[in-house]
């Protein structure tokens, strides 16, 4: 994002925290809103005018969101309207992550983070899935109603309204990117990071527990872990939180021994 859609959006997660009464609903429509403001130019462009009064701006969210939304989901959009964006797509894609957001806020307890790495998971493992989700031909709707029928009794409701609002307005973004993008929103949201542990074979309850506590001490915050079985790595583990890399496996240590012998 730009320096001013940067600003802009620290300024109006903020607010979103501060918010009452924040729950599916508010992220649910914040989905919503998102998804009319980028179906128009016209409406995007006008909410997105640095040229317009921000009174203005915030009048036209009145105008068009104020019969239908909620009073808490119409605060939100107001404060992200009245800011600088530095265009009209980071706008769009703003209150898309305030959604994201609020569906976290709306689930305290549940492991959302989890859930949004096992449907990535399941979309990477499965071609046709990920095929029929990314195509440009199909249906955004019914996208969005194959997901719902795919997590239902998998997957929280949080999780569901995330996954199946993304899959409908992908923004010539692919899938995969765009949960693995939002389950570190919601990790982000709870002050938390994600790391991929990538393991020959399950890790047993006290060994996930070390791991994690290791893990946070090291970063200074709640580290939540995704186990991915790889009989490649041998033995040992490798870990991956966003760029930072730790491999400690079998598979890693071979191929070290093997590029001091070649040398």
């Amino acid at each position: 994002m730009g320096s001013a859609s940067t600003q802009a959006l620290a300024a109006t997660t903020k607010a979103l925290d501060a918010a009452s009464g924040v729950d599916l609903e508010t992220a649910r429509e914040l989905f919503a809103a998102a998804r009319i403001v980028g179906d128009s130019s016209q409406l995007s462009g006008a909410l997105a005018d640095p040229a317009a009064a921000p009174a203005a701006r915030t009048r036209v969210v009145s105008d068009v969101f104020g019969p239908t939304f909620g009073r808490t989901t119409l605060s939100i959009l107001t404060t992200a309207v009245g800011q600088r964006w530095s265009n009209a797509g980071q706008l769009i894609d703003g209150i898309e992550e305030l959604a994201v957001r609020a569906a976290a806020i709306s689930a305290p307890g549940v492991d959302v983070e989890g859930e949004l790495f096992r449907v990535s998971r399941t979309i990477a493992d499965n071609p046709e899935l990920e095929l029929a989700l990314g195509s440009r031909l199909g249906d955004e709707s019914a996208k969005g109603s194959l997901i719902e029928t795919l997590l239902r009794g998998r997957a929280s409701a949080a999780t569901t309204l995330i996954v199946s609002s993304l899959v409908q307005q992908p923004r010539e973004r692919r899938v995969r990117e765009l949960v693995s993008h939002a389950m570190d929103l919601v990790a982000g949201q709870r002050d938390s990071i994600v790391a991929t542990v990538i393991t020959a074979r399950p890790l047993s309850a006290a060994q996930t527990q070390r791991l994690s506590a290791v893990l946070t001490r090291r970063y200074g915050k709640r580290v939540g872990l995704n186990s991915v079985i790889d009989p490649s790595v041998v033995g040992g583990l490798r870990v991956q939180i966003a760029d930072d890399v730790i491999d400690a496996s079998v598979a890693a240590r071979l191929s070290d021994l093997r590029e001091r012998l070649a040398g």
